[in-house]
């Protein structure tokens, strides 16, 4: 995993994203969709890791209306690359559950 940056508390802060998407683009017109259910639901639970340095990147990865059964996915594909760049994310969340980004 690559070194991690000092945070001013001395805690080292993991960069989270957070990677929602919907398999339609059916109800994502609504105020209050599936993509912000579940962007709603890993916050919560990034906030509740932030005594381990978790903080949540302001970028949002949403793909409504895109399949689960490949990788040809628009804001998948842009998180890969975040992940890539030095000072990039440290790990990305969907439902709630971590996936770190491998080196």
């Amino acid at each position: 995993m690559r070194e991690l940056r000092e945070t001013t508390d001395k805690q080292k802060e993991i960069r989270c994203a957070i990677y929602t998407r919907k398999s339609t683009d059916e109800g994502l017109d609504q105020d209050f969709n599936s993509l912000d259910a579940q962007r709603e639901s890993a916050e919560a639970f990034i906030r509740s890791q932030q005594h381990e340095g978790w903080t949540i990147v302001a970028d949002r990865y949403d793909d409504g209306g895109f399949t689960g059964g490949n990788i040809e996915r628009p804001a998948l594909t842009t998180a890969c690359r975040c992940a890539g760049r030095k000072g990039g994310l440290h790990c990305c969340l969907q439902g709630g559950s971590s996936q770190p980004f491998p080196d």
